[in-house]
This record gives C-alpha cells, structure tokens and sequence, in this order.
C-alpha cells in the first residue's frame, strides 16, 4: 500500500502552511516523514542541505530534538506536572532552550503555569503543548490536527496561538486540519487527496486567525 505517490513539493522557509485533504490521504505520512518519525521507502526528502531519507536512527533523533517541534490532536502531557514542569521537560535536553515562563507567555499561559493539566481546558493543555513544542526554538513547527479534539471556538484560539508562533519565532509551520477554513490564515495551503498533492494554492491575502470560523 503506497501512502504517498510521487509527491514533489517544497516548502519556503518561515511560511505557516495548511494541509487540507480527507482521512487516509497521505497527509500525516508527509509530515511523519519530514519530522523524521517514519522513513520514506522510496524517494528523497530534505531539510535545507541535510539528506532526511539518508540519516541513521541517530541522525534523526538529534534532527527531531534540534530542529523539529510537534504537536499533535492529543496533548500528550504528563498528568502529575504542572504547565510550567511539563514544558521544561523539553528545555532539559536542548541547547539554547527558551525559559518555560517565555514559551507559555507566548501562548498566553502566564497565569496557568502552576496548574496541572487535569486543571485546565483542552484548548489550555493544547496551548501548554504548542508552549513544550517551541520551548527548543525549533526551526520548523509540524502539527497534526492541533485543533481536532476541540470545539471550534476553542480551536481558534488554538489556531491564533500558532499563529503568533509563527509569526513571532518565524518557525516554519505546518498544519494538517480537516477544518477547511483554517486554509486562510495560511501563506500556503496543500490539497492532497489518494497520497498526492493535487493543487498548491499561494493565499494573497491571509486573514487573522480570530476571523475563521468552522
């Protein structure tokens, strides 16, 4: 079964780009491959200058840690940590860490730093995950549906949060949603559909991530 089918495409630097496209369409294989979770089978994928397919379980782990922030639909974080705890666990094992207090001002957290996850909202644990994500001041941002487990209004705040990040850190951002407007706050937004891209749109006038609605 191929995920993906020749798929050809790059990605400018520092843009915030949305992948639109239905369950089981290659999306989440894409980003798998470019955050190095997965190993393409065929075909070569880049960051900048650096071969992603030719690295070894090693090089990858170091990409992931160095250059790479995650988020993903599920928080993924540790019950029995506050917010502020939970994001250091990222700024232990980095160089050039940004303090966790900075990380969650930037999501607008500031006031939730000692509370537990199980004392906050899910568009709260969502936005301590974006905080953990860009603590080690990646290079590049990659979310897999951020916003699928939230209702819409919640969602957009999630969306604003990324939004900022991007714009803030120009930490190139890619969002996979199945949220269709979430297409016009992106610079770039990818079509995909049976494991290949077929339309690249370059947004001219993006709007402010407040302005989406679902």
């Amino acid at each position: 079964m191929h995920a993906l089918r020749g798929v050809d495409l790059e990605i400018p630097k520092g843009e915030l780009v949305v992948l639109l496209g239905p369950s089981g369409s290659g999306k989440s294989t894409l980003l798998n491959i470019l955050g190095g979770l997965d190993t393409a089978s065929a075909g070569c994928a880049f960051f900048f200058d650096q071969e992603l397919t030719a690295m070894s379980e090693r090089q990858l782990t170091f990409y992931r840690r160095r250059q790479v922030g995650f988020v993903f639909q599920f928080y993924n974080l540790m019950p029995s940590l506050t917010a502020k705890e939970n994001v250091e666990l990222v700024t232990e094992v980095v160089d050039n860490a940004m303090a966790p207090e900075q990380a969650l001002d930037i999501v607008g957290l500031s006031e939730r730093m000692s509370h537990f996850p199980a004392q906050m909202s899910g568009g709260e644990q969502q936005r301590v995950a974006i905080a953990r994500a860009i603590a080690k001041r990646p290079t590049a941002l990659f979310c897999d549906e951020p916003t699928g487990a939230l209702d819409s209004a919640t969602g957009i705040v999630v969306l604003k949060a990324l939004q900022d990040v991007n714009q803030k850190l120009g930490a190139t951002t890619l969002i996979i949603t199945h949220a269709a407007a979430t297409a016009a706050m992106a610079d770039r937004v990818i079509h995909f559909a049976d494991g290949d891209i077929r339309e690249v749109i370059v947004n001219e006038h993006k709007v402010d991530a407040e302005e989406i609605s679902w």
